[in-house]
Protein backbone atom coordinates (compact mmCIF):
# COMPACT_ATOMS: atom_id res chain seq x y z
CA UNK A 1 0.00 0.00 0.00
CA UNK A 2 2.81 2.31 -0.68
CA UNK A 3 4.39 2.45 2.72
CA UNK A 4 7.50 2.26 3.40
CA UNK A 5 7.73 1.24 7.23
CA UNK A 6 8.53 -1.61 9.03
CA UNK A 7 6.24 -1.44 11.52
CA UNK A 8 3.06 -0.98 8.72
CA UNK A 9 4.35 -3.89 6.99
CA UNK A 10 4.02 -5.93 10.35
CA UNK A 11 0.42 -4.85 10.70
CA UNK A 12 0.03 -5.73 7.54
CA UNK A 13 0.96 -9.45 7.72
CA UNK A 14 -0.52 -9.67 10.96
CA UNK A 15 -3.90 -8.76 8.88
CA UNK A 16 -3.18 -10.89 6.36
CA UNK A 17 -2.65 -14.01 9.06
CA UNK A 18 -5.88 -12.71 10.88
CA UNK A 19 -7.59 -13.53 7.78
CA UNK A 20 -5.59 -16.51 6.86
CA UNK A 21 -2.74 -17.82 7.97
CA UNK A 22 -1.96 -19.68 4.80
CA UNK A 23 -2.42 -16.82 2.72
CA UNK A 24 0.29 -15.31 5.25
CA UNK A 25 2.42 -18.26 4.64
CA UNK A 26 2.19 -17.81 0.97
CA UNK A 27 3.21 -14.23 1.53
CA UNK A 28 6.00 -14.58 3.47
CA UNK A 29 7.06 -16.97 0.76
CA UNK A 30 6.62 -14.99 -2.18
CA UNK A 31 8.35 -12.20 -0.45
CA UNK A 32 11.44 -14.10 0.17
CA UNK A 33 11.44 -15.39 -3.65
CA UNK A 34 11.38 -11.99 -5.02
CA UNK A 35 13.65 -10.78 -2.58
CA UNK A 36 16.18 -13.67 -3.30
CA UNK A 37 15.87 -13.76 -6.92
CA UNK A 38 16.47 -9.87 -7.03
CA UNK A 39 19.94 -10.62 -4.75
CA UNK A 40 20.96 -13.27 -7.32
CA UNK A 41 20.24 -11.16 -10.10
CA UNK A 42 22.25 -8.40 -7.89
CA UNK A 43 19.67 -5.34 -8.36
CA UNK A 44 19.84 -2.14 -6.20
CA UNK A 45 20.81 -2.95 -2.64
CA UNK A 46 18.63 0.07 -2.02
CA UNK A 47 15.36 -0.96 -4.11
CA UNK A 48 15.78 -4.63 -2.16
CA UNK A 49 15.92 -3.48 1.17
CA UNK A 50 13.18 -0.56 0.52
CA UNK A 51 10.59 -3.61 -0.27
CA UNK A 52 10.82 -2.72 -3.90
CA UNK A 53 10.60 -6.54 -4.82
CA UNK A 54 8.52 -7.91 -2.87
CA UNK A 55 5.19 -6.30 -2.97
CA UNK A 56 4.57 -7.23 -6.21
CA UNK A 57 5.62 -10.50 -5.24
CA UNK A 58 3.46 -10.83 -2.39
CA UNK A 59 0.25 -10.28 -3.74
CA UNK A 60 1.20 -12.76 -6.45
CA UNK A 61 1.15 -15.74 -3.30
CA UNK A 62 -2.27 -14.10 -1.90
CA UNK A 63 -4.14 -13.62 -4.92
CA UNK A 64 -2.81 -17.42 -6.39
CA UNK A 65 -3.95 -18.75 -2.93
CA UNK A 66 -7.17 -16.53 -2.70
CA UNK A 67 -8.33 -18.11 -6.53
CA UNK A 68 -7.08 -21.72 -5.95
CA UNK A 69 -6.94 -24.43 -3.48
CA UNK A 70 -3.48 -24.84 -1.58
CA UNK A 71 -1.80 -27.91 -3.92
CA UNK A 72 1.67 -28.63 -5.04
CA UNK A 73 1.27 -27.13 -8.49
CA UNK A 74 -0.17 -23.74 -6.79
CA UNK A 75 2.80 -23.34 -4.36
CA UNK A 76 5.27 -24.00 -7.68
CA UNK A 77 3.37 -21.18 -9.63
CA UNK A 78 3.75 -18.89 -6.02
CA UNK A 79 7.82 -19.38 -6.60
CA UNK A 80 8.15 -19.16 -9.94
CA UNK A 81 5.38 -15.88 -10.23
CA UNK A 82 6.95 -14.15 -7.31
CA UNK A 83 10.53 -14.35 -9.66
CA UNK A 84 8.91 -12.85 -12.55
CA UNK A 85 6.97 -10.01 -10.94
CA UNK A 86 10.53 -9.43 -9.66
CA UNK A 87 12.07 -9.14 -12.37
CA UNK A 88 9.26 -7.39 -14.62
CA UNK A 89 9.30 -5.07 -11.58
CA UNK A 90 12.98 -4.21 -11.88
CA UNK A 91 12.19 -4.08 -15.94
CA UNK A 92 9.78 -0.75 -14.69
CA UNK A 93 11.98 0.21 -12.67
CA UNK A 94 15.03 0.80 -15.20
CA UNK A 95 12.72 2.57 -17.21
CA UNK A 96 11.43 4.83 -14.48
CA UNK A 97 8.50 4.18 -15.24
CA UNK A 98 6.21 3.96 -12.05
CA UNK A 99 4.47 0.42 -12.14
CA UNK A 100 3.02 -0.02 -9.04
CA UNK A 101 1.50 -3.09 -8.50
CA UNK A 102 1.38 -4.13 -12.73
CA UNK A 103 3.68 -6.55 -12.25
CA UNK A 104 1.22 -8.39 -9.96
CA UNK A 105 -1.27 -8.32 -12.16
CA UNK A 106 0.33 -9.53 -15.46
CA UNK A 107 1.76 -12.38 -13.55
CA UNK A 108 -1.44 -13.08 -11.86
CA UNK A 109 -3.49 -12.87 -15.21
CA UNK A 110 -1.13 -15.32 -16.94
CA UNK A 111 -1.74 -17.96 -14.38
CA UNK A 112 -5.45 -17.46 -14.38
CA UNK A 113 -5.01 -17.65 -17.77
CA UNK A 114 -3.58 -20.85 -18.30
CA UNK A 115 -5.31 -22.42 -15.23
CA UNK A 116 -8.44 -21.57 -16.73
CA UNK A 117 -7.63 -23.84 -20.16
CA UNK A 118 -5.69 -25.94 -17.98
CA UNK A 119 -8.56 -26.86 -15.11
CA UNK A 120 -6.97 -30.36 -14.15
CA UNK A 121 -3.99 -28.70 -12.76
CA UNK A 122 -5.87 -26.39 -10.30
CA UNK A 123 -9.02 -26.64 -7.65
CA UNK A 124 -10.72 -23.05 -7.25
CA UNK A 125 -11.79 -22.04 -3.91
CA UNK A 126 -15.36 -21.29 -3.49
CA UNK A 127 -16.89 -18.06 -3.90
CA UNK A 128 -16.77 -15.26 -1.55
CA UNK A 129 -19.77 -15.32 0.31
CA UNK A 130 -21.89 -12.39 0.25
CA UNK A 131 -22.81 -9.45 2.79
CA UNK A 132 -25.98 -8.73 4.06
CA UNK A 133 -25.95 -5.79 6.61
CA UNK A 134 -25.26 -2.48 5.38
CA UNK A 135 -22.94 -1.80 8.47
CA UNK A 136 -20.50 1.03 7.89
CA UNK A 137 -18.11 0.01 9.72
CA UNK A 138 -17.67 -3.55 7.91
CA UNK A 139 -17.51 -1.18 4.79
CA UNK A 140 -14.64 0.55 5.48
CA UNK A 141 -12.93 -2.36 6.93
CA UNK A 142 -13.50 -4.25 4.19
CA UNK A 143 -12.62 -1.44 1.58
CA UNK A 144 -8.56 -1.45 3.19
CA UNK A 145 -8.99 -5.48 3.41
CA UNK A 146 -9.55 -6.20 -0.04
CA UNK A 147 -6.59 -4.35 -1.27
CA UNK A 148 -4.74 -7.71 -0.01
CA UNK A 149 -7.61 -10.45 -0.35
CA UNK A 150 -8.86 -10.03 2.76
CA UNK A 151 -12.87 -9.82 3.87
CA UNK A 152 -11.88 -10.40 7.30
CA UNK A 153 -12.88 -7.27 9.05
CA UNK A 154 -10.04 -7.28 11.81
CA UNK A 155 -7.79 -7.58 8.51
CA UNK A 156 -8.90 -4.31 7.02
CA UNK A 157 -8.93 -2.62 10.87
CA UNK A 158 -4.85 -3.76 11.32
CA UNK A 159 -4.30 -2.62 7.34
CA UNK A 160 -5.96 0.69 8.23
CA UNK A 161 -3.49 1.21 11.54
CA UNK A 162 -0.85 0.46 9.63
CA UNK A 163 -1.15 3.14 7.16
CA UNK A 164 -1.94 5.56 9.89
CA UNK A 165 1.02 4.85 11.74
CA UNK A 166 3.58 5.58 9.01
CA UNK A 167 1.50 8.19 7.32
CA UNK A 168 -1.96 9.49 9.14
CA UNK A 169 -3.07 11.82 6.35
CA UNK A 170 -2.89 9.10 3.71
CA UNK A 171 -4.66 6.55 6.19
CA UNK A 172 -7.50 9.91 6.42
CA UNK A 173 -7.76 10.20 2.65
CA UNK A 174 -8.27 6.32 2.47
CA UNK A 175 -11.05 6.36 4.34
CA UNK A 176 -12.59 9.14 2.53
CA UNK A 177 -11.92 7.40 -0.66
CA UNK A 178 -14.04 4.17 0.78
CA UNK A 179 -16.77 6.77 1.05
CA UNK A 180 -16.91 8.42 -2.44
CA UNK A 181 -15.90 5.30 -4.28
CA UNK A 182 -19.09 3.44 -2.36
CA UNK A 183 -21.26 6.35 -3.14
CA UNK A 184 -20.62 6.66 -6.94
CA UNK A 185 -20.48 2.45 -6.75
CA UNK A 186 -24.50 3.22 -5.70
CA UNK A 187 -25.08 5.90 -8.12
CA UNK A 188 -24.00 2.88 -11.05
CA UNK A 189 -26.52 0.59 -9.40
CA UNK A 190 -23.77 -1.70 -8.41
CA UNK A 191 -24.65 -4.84 -5.91
CA UNK A 192 -25.02 -3.90 -2.52
CA UNK A 193 -23.29 -6.65 -0.88
CA UNK A 194 -20.65 -6.34 -3.73
CA UNK A 195 -19.89 -2.50 -2.33
CA UNK A 196 -20.33 -3.63 1.42
CA UNK A 197 -17.41 -5.90 0.76
CA UNK A 198 -15.26 -3.28 -0.74
CA UNK A 199 -14.90 -4.63 -3.88
CA UNK A 200 -15.44 -1.44 -5.42
CA UNK A 201 -13.38 0.37 -3.07
CA UNK A 202 -10.36 -0.99 -2.50
CA UNK A 203 -8.77 0.21 -5.92
CA UNK A 204 -9.67 3.83 -4.99
CA UNK A 205 -8.37 3.53 -1.53
CA UNK A 206 -4.37 2.86 -3.21
CA UNK A 207 -5.54 5.86 -5.51
CA UNK A 208 -5.74 8.10 -2.73
CA UNK A 209 -2.97 7.08 -1.01
CA UNK A 210 -1.11 7.44 -3.79
CA UNK A 211 -1.95 10.95 -4.05
CA UNK A 212 -2.25 12.02 -0.70
CA UNK A 213 -1.15 15.21 0.66
CA UNK A 214 -1.30 18.89 2.03
CA UNK A 215 -2.10 20.64 -1.20
CA UNK A 216 -5.20 21.23 -2.77
CA UNK A 217 -3.90 20.09 -5.93
CA UNK A 218 -3.39 16.51 -4.51
CA UNK A 219 -7.27 16.92 -2.89
CA UNK A 220 -8.09 17.30 -7.08
CA UNK A 221 -5.55 14.33 -8.24
CA UNK A 222 -6.90 12.15 -5.82
CA UNK A 223 -10.17 12.81 -6.58
CA UNK A 224 -9.41 12.21 -10.47
CA UNK A 225 -7.88 8.99 -9.73
CA UNK A 226 -11.07 7.59 -7.17
CA UNK A 227 -13.38 8.23 -9.93
CA UNK A 228 -11.65 7.15 -12.66
CA UNK A 229 -11.16 3.65 -10.87
CA UNK A 230 -14.49 3.12 -9.77
CA UNK A 231 -15.33 3.61 -13.56
CA UNK A 232 -12.75 1.10 -14.82
CA UNK A 233 -13.61 -1.34 -11.85
CA UNK A 234 -17.07 -1.36 -12.85
CA UNK A 235 -16.14 -1.35 -16.79
CA UNK A 236 -13.87 -4.55 -15.80
CA UNK A 237 -16.59 -6.60 -13.89
CA UNK A 238 -19.62 -5.82 -16.73
CA UNK A 239 -16.55 -7.27 -19.16
CA UNK A 240 -16.17 -10.13 -16.42
CA UNK A 241 -12.51 -9.50 -16.45
CA UNK A 242 -10.31 -9.83 -13.63
CA UNK A 243 -9.71 -6.39 -12.16
CA UNK A 244 -7.29 -7.48 -9.88
CA UNK A 245 -5.60 -3.90 -8.87
CA UNK A 246 -5.40 -2.91 -12.37
CA UNK A 247 -8.36 -0.46 -11.72
CA UNK A 248 -6.02 1.35 -9.77
CA UNK A 249 -2.91 1.35 -11.90
CA UNK A 250 -4.67 2.47 -14.89
CA UNK A 251 -6.42 5.16 -12.57
CA UNK A 252 -3.09 6.61 -11.18
CA UNK A 253 -1.70 6.33 -14.48
CA UNK A 254 -4.19 8.52 -16.47
CA UNK A 255 -4.27 11.07 -13.53
CA UNK A 256 0.12 10.84 -13.32
CA UNK A 257 -0.55 11.97 -16.91
CA UNK A 258 -3.34 14.61 -16.53
CA UNK A 259 -0.87 16.15 -14.00
CA UNK A 260 2.07 16.60 -16.13
CA UNK A 261 0.37 17.32 -18.74
CA UNK A 262 -1.34 20.51 -16.51
CA UNK A 263 2.35 21.24 -14.67
CA UNK A 264 4.45 21.20 -18.21
CA UNK A 265 2.40 21.70 -21.23
CA UNK A 266 3.61 17.83 -22.68
CA UNK A 267 4.14 14.68 -21.28
CA UNK A 268 7.80 13.59 -20.31
CA UNK A 269 8.85 10.55 -18.79
CA UNK A 270 11.96 9.95 -16.73
CA UNK A 271 14.96 9.11 -19.02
Amino acid sequence: MLQNNPWTGMFFLAGICCGSLIMGLAAVIAVMTGTFTAMLLKYDDGEISSGLYGFSAALVGIALICFFQSTIIIWIAIVAGSALATIIQHLFIAKGIPAFTFPFILVTWLFLFVFRYCPALVQPRPALAGITSNDYPVLFSHGFGQVIFQSNIWAGILFMIGIFINRPIAAIYAIVSIAVSSIIACQLKEPANDIYLGLLSYNAVLCAITFAGNKAADIIMALISVILSVLIMVQMRHMNLPALTFPFVLATWLTIVIKMVKQTGHLKLKQ
